[in-house]
């Protein structure tokens, strides 16, 4: 679709995505482009008065889950309220296409149970107004958006697809099945798919707690969807993998990963994360993504600018006290009577009383040294002395108690932050050295998933914030440099060209903010997905206004309304 007319964005300090120092100038965006540069006097047109704020590209999310929300929605919040004008979904492997009709619960649990998108969410939502990939992307041409999506082929959706239940027990796939996958992706390809996705995740599991189809599937019928991928020359691999866990073993497989780039010829991303059970992990990760550039093989991390943690309260899908018996019981009920009935003394005693339900369930939510409230100004990276353990010694009472009463707050919407990656020295400086690394790029961020538990579509506007003006805890980083991550460099990683710098002639992207006033909100849980269901959103301030191909789509933190973002095909 053509954009027509004028905007000028006057006076603003110009952050152009390229890492170049700031300067002040105007903006002129004309038919959805970049125009002129520069003071350009009285010109005509729609004016913003960016004067003491930042003027930068639109963001570009590589990682995200819409999906489903795409099918159904034309807002992709809450990325759309942070800057994000480009999300590229598909990842993890999961999605809904190609898929036939007595495949679809098959998807639907998978995605349930990997991306805590609720099952009725997806059977409510979900048109089906699709079988193969193309058909899917081409029920998505026929939408308007907030930003502009593009979609990768998910591997579990294909595997399935191609082998029914055997694909999901994680039978391996015979020569023939490898065949039909790689001759599907190839048509994926040829329709647009920016590329490709697999997990091999041990986390990722299914509803039901089965591993994702994927998980362990052989470097043969990797190496034939990828090649077709490579035949078709575009398109991009995304791998999620569990490499920093499996120590020695993880050479092996990072091995294989460099195979599959080499033989096939596209660039790959992979998930860098700092475990607990490994702390130093990613460093050897990131050792073995920079040999392999620097032996001419392309493979990025995606890493992530806070800790990835999981939100916790009577609200939401987990909390300390979700193991037990009586609060499966409680859960269902709606949740003004559910508030009612955790206010009863002997409920409170009864699941005080009872201990995690198992060494794995106590470590993840009985763990107090590593949980903290979330407050009104949300803190991403606490300090040890402000943990549920530390405040309740000192309050004089067990951690479980003063877990309860925190998420009975606010009228029992109370919430607890447990981070689970990149916080194992109790610090961000992992994060830092991470996001510092020249073969890395902002990710996983997850936008459209983990609608109870996680709440990381923000991470633009946090890395904004945070390590460009907020930290007191060790060093920041400089602005044009988050700016060019977030943009410029994020959008090379998928292949786009036409975007992420301000820069006459490419596509007019354009966030104005007030970097003085940016700040996140505490995270929220809205209803308003299909069949009332629940998701996790945060909000920000100090955004003046995001604009996709040259027409605002948010004004002050509020939607106007217009839609001009479309589905990019590669």
């Amino acid at each position: 679709m053509q954009h027509t007319g004028k905007l000028i964005i006057r006076g603003g300090t110009i952050v152009d995505g390229t890492g170049a120092q700031p300067f002040e100038a105007d903006v002129e965006l004309i038919d959805g482009k970049i125009g002129r540069i520069g003071k350009l006097g009285q010109a005509q047109g729609e004016v913003i008065d960016a004067r003491g704020c930042l003027v930068t590209p639109g963001f570009v999310d590589v990682h995200t889950h819409y999906d489903g929300q795409a099918t159904w929605s034309q807002s992709l919040s809450p990325s759309s309220w942070h800057g994000v004008t480009t999300a590229v979904m598909g990842n993890c492997g999961v999605g809904f296409a190609p898929c036939l009709p007595h495949q679809r619960e098959m998807l639907v649990e998978l995605m349930e149970g990997v991306e805590d998108i609720p099952g009725i969410v997806l059977n409510e939502g979900l048109p089906w107004n699709w079988q193969s990939f193309p058909e899917y992307l081409d029920a998505l041409a026929q939408r308007q958006f907030d930003m502009d999506v593009a979609a990768q082929l998910p591997h579990a959706a294909l595997r399935v697809h191609v082998m029914g239940e055997r694909g999901a027990r994680r039978e391996r796939a015979t020569a023939q099945d490898c065949e039909q996958m790689a001759r599907l992706a190839g048509e994926a390809i040829r329709a647009g798919a920016f590329g490709f996705s697999t997990s091999r995740a041990l986390a990722h599991k299914t509803r039901d707690g089965e591993p994702i189809a994927t998980l362990d599937a052989a470097e043969d019928e990797l190496m034939a969807i990828t090649m077709a991928v490579g035949r078709e020359g575009k398109g991009v691999l995304q791998f999620i993998t569990d490499i920093p866990q499996k120590k020695a073993e993880g050479v092996a497989e990072f091995d294989m990963l460099r195979r599959l780039v080499q033989r096939s010829g596209r660039p790959m991303s992979v998930n860098i994360t700092q475990r607990e059970s490994d702390p130093d992990g990613w460093k050897r990760m990131m050792d073995m993504v920079a040999q392999a550039n620097a032996d001419g093989v392309r493979i990025t991390g995606q890493v992530m600018g806070r800790p990835i943690g999981l939100l916790m309260g009577f609200e939401l899908t987990d909390n300390p006290f979700s193991h037990h018996p009586l609060w499966r019981q409680i859960e269902k009920l709606p949740m003004p009577q559910r508030v009612e009935r955790l206010r009863d003394s002997q409920v409170r005693a009864t699941l005080l009383a009872t201990p995690p339900a198992s060494a794995e369930f106590a470590a993840r939510f009985h763990d107090f040294k590593k949980q903290y409230e979330m407050g009104e100004k949300p803190d991403y990276e606490p300090m040890p002395q402000d943990s549920i353990a530390a405040r309740a010694q000192r309050m004089g009472v067990s951690p479980a108690e003063l877990a309860y009463d925190v998420m009975m707050q606010r009228n029992g919407i109370g919430l607890l932050y447990r981070p689970l990656l990149n916080y194992a020295n109790g610090n961000l400086d992992a994060v830092l050295a991470m996001m510092r690394h020249p073969n890395t790029v902002p990710g996983i961020a997850d936008g459209g998933a983990h609608c109870g538990m996680v709440c990381d579509a923000s991470i633009t506007s946090y890395v904004l914030s945070h390590w460009t003006r907020d930290r007191t805890r060790g060093e920041r980083l400089p602005l044009p440099y988050v700016v060019k991550r977030q943009t410029a460099d994020a959008a090379a990683v998928v292949g786009l060209t036409d975007r992420g710098r301000i820069a006459t002639g490419l596509k007019a992207d354009v966030n104005v903010i007030d970097h003085d006033r940016l700040a996140l909100h505490r995270p929220e849980v809205l209803y308003d997905l299909p069949g009332g269901g629940r998701r996790l959103v945060q909000r920000a301030d100090g955004y003046v206004a995001t604009i996709v191909s040259g027409v605002v789509t948010q004004r002050g933190g509020q939607p106007t309304g217009e839609l001009p973002g479309r589905l990019l095909r590669a």
